[in-house]
């Protein structure tokens, strides 16, 4: 290979050899319409001719400055968890059936073995979410990432039938909301709880958080929970009638994105536990209850609306696939937005 191109802080040999190194994962993620294998200009699917009314739903995310808890432990094996999840959340909630994945990965220099892990960690989302991952890119950019620094994004595109599109057009008052725990901070609101935890109070990885067997480097990276496969079997048995992904803007700017004009959503606090790691992060900046909950998802990482004669059928289905489930408050007549019926 010219050695120019080397020089000047790009090495297609490390590219080769990340490509080398990530078939393996991106294998397991093969789907039955996938078309070709890895390597191609584009990934290849073939949608299947059963569907009547066929709606592509597509999401794009990143991980954010999660990135930078992953590269103080150097622990890169779960960062790509994160990424599908916040794709494939996204496609979820609007009835479709997550297809395939493609992601981007851009670095400073690039490390085939770091690269091995992150697409390991995407290919475990895949698997989780059940969707193929089909292709993706990894660009050497020196100048623009300092040392072993690096960005991932992700892109989704699922699959629903039209009428099976959500949220429904018959969203009532009455309809009862359903929350489902979330794993931990997501992968949102991690700006805040670095510049609280990390740089004001200066803990340790090793510092444990009180109420909790975590250590703070425990907390702070564990994944995104990838929910499609829960709301796929909630689809097929229930009628859920709007679902909502709570990300940046927490309960306050989400749930109300499901509910049509005229409705809002009434939420009681005190209908689950908040888990220790967003108390410790409130009592550690001196935060405002506003604050956390427009920030952090304050432990329900989705929530879902349901007739309310189907509230106890639900809460058993989420509960036998592995989901603490919970009924967190209803739908009524106001203002669109979120109400609180209760102070925490």
């Amino acid at each position: 290979m010219s050695k120019a191109y080397k020089a000047a802080g790009v090495d297609i040999d490390a590219g080769n050899e990340t490509v080398d190194r990530i078939k393996k994962h991106v294998n397991r993620t093969r789907r039955p319409e996938v078309i070709g294998g890895i390597g191609g200009f584009g990934g290849l699917f073939a949608l299947d001719p059963s569907y009547r009314q066929p709606v592509l739903v597509s999401a794009t995310d990143g991980v954010g400055t999660k990135l930078k808890i992953a590269f103080a432990l150097n622990r890169h094996d779960t960062i790509g968890i994160d990424c599908v999840a916040m794709c494939v959340n996204d496609v979820v909630v609007q009835g479709a059936e997550p297809l395939f994945f493609l992601d981007y990965l851009a670095t400073g220099k690039l490390s085939p073995a770091v690269a091995e892990e992150i697409v390991k960690g995407i290919a475990d989302g895949c698997e989780q979410a059940g969707c193929a991952l089909v292709g993706g890119e990894t660009a050497e950019l020196p100048g623009l990432y300092n040392g072993g620094e690096y960005d991932i994004a992700g892109f989704c595109v699922g699959v629903a039938e039209r009428d099976r599109l959500l949220p429904s057009k018959d969203i009532e008052a009455g309809d009862v909301l359903i929350g489902l725990a979330s794993s931990g901070l997501h992968s949102n609101g991690f700006s805040l709880a670095r510049k609280v935890l990390l740089q004001d109070r200066a803990f340790s990885w090793d510092e444990k958080v009180p109420g909790s067997g975590q250590t703070l480097a425990e907390a702070l990276l564990i994944p995104t929970k990838i929910y499609v496969k829960t709301l796929l079997t909630l689809f097929q048995k229930h009628r859920v009638k709007g679902a909502a992904h709570i990300t940046g803007g927490g309960l306050v700017e989400n749930v109300p994105r499901m509910l049509p004009d005229g409705l809002e959503a009434q939420i009681d606090r005190r209908t689950w536990d908040v888990p220790p790691i967003f108390n410790w992060i409130q009592e550690c900046g001196d935060l405002a209850e506003e604050d956390m909950f427009r920030t952090f998802n304050m432990g329900i990482g989705m929530v879902i609306a349901v007739p309310a004669e189907e509230e106890e059928a639900v809460l058993q289905t989420a509960a036998g696939c592995g989901e603490k489930a919970m009924v967190i408050g209803k739908v009524a007549q106001g203002k669109n937005g979120v109400t609180w019926t209760e102070e925490a």
